[in-house]
């Protein structure tokens, strides 16, 4: 790692990402906590017009990078003279440096993937561990937890942050297998979630990464548990209705909601601010 920080090269094929691209880079760039870790995340399309040979210019910066991020999709894009992808070439040197990479697989349907991106797929899983995502949200918390581990690694957190944090005193136990159950409904319904209903709650919460060891993380109390006040005090909304344009005492009304941080639970919340605004 530099030393002001990681360099993150971004590798996919560009014209089928582009905008995933985009909210990638955005996201690594502007999270809180990654911020503090991260100097550049490099996209080959934010390159201006240079005299410069194309694989020169993105071989080069796989060569001065920190992580190698590829994202496998259906596409394997342009092919050169040997028919060999950008996409595949950045894998290759990367694995030559022996840079750390972390490869996420986009899209659950391979009869659907180009036979040579099943090849380069197939290749990446036989050297490291691959996730498989679908939609921004899945990868941007993919990718989160894997640098999270990668900074642990190297030794510069101090601690992690809350969200990835084990809640030392729950266990799978206090998760409530109810709302699970709701959350699998309503995520396949509503964006064509993968897992089945059947999944344990172990396999959810590893592939939601939202498990340290065997223990769920404060992320896991707070969507899940029944009671997140047991663990959390803090865990609750305050809806306040002023007099006025300003926040002074004595309020109009003020109204405090607990229990678990689900859909229904931020819409009833909502309903209710709806109503306290109507006052």
């Amino acid at each position: 790692m530099s030393a002001i920080g990681l360099k993150i090269f971004v590798s996919s094929v560009q014209k089928e990402l582009t905008e995933i691209r985009r909210d990638l880079k955005a996201f690594l760039l502007g999270d809180p906590f990654l911020k503090r870790f991260i100097s550049d995340v490099f996209l080959f399309e934010d390159v201006p017009a240079k005299d410069r040979r194309a694989d020169e210019v993105y071989l080069g910066e796989v060569k001065s990078c920190d992580v190698h991020l590829g994202i496998f999709g259906y596409d394997y894009g342009f092919e050169d003279q040997e028919g060999v992808s950008p996409t595949e070439r950045e894998f290759n040197c990367a694995t030559d440096l022996g840079k750390t990479r972390l490869i996420y697989v986009w899209g659950f349907n391979d009869n659907l993937r180009s036979a040579k991106m099943k090849s380069l797929v197939q290749k990446a899983g036989y050297d490291l561990i691959r996730r498989r995502v679908e939609g921004v949200s899945e990868l941007t918390a993919a990718v989160y937890a894997s640098l999270v581990d990668y900074l642990a690694e190297l030794g510069v957190l101090r601690t992690h942050p809350f969200d990835a944090s084990t809640c030392e005193e729950a266990t799978l136990r206090d998760l409530s297998r109810k709302r699970i159950d709701w959350f699998l409904a309503a995520a396949g319904k509503e964006r064509g979630f993968p897992l089945k209903a059947s999944i344990s709650t172990t396999g959810l919460m590893t592939h939601l990464n939202l498990l340290c060891g065997n223990k769920p993380t404060n992320s896991a109390v707070l969507l899940f548990c029944v009671n997140p006040q047991r663990f959390f005090n803090s865990a609750e909304v305050k809806c306040i209705h002023c007099h006025n344009t300003e926040y002074r005492r004595p309020f109009a009304s003020l109204q405090t909601y607990g229990g678990d941080f689900s859909y229904r639970w931020i819409r009833a919340v909502i309903s209710a601010c709806q109503r306290l605004i109507a006052l």
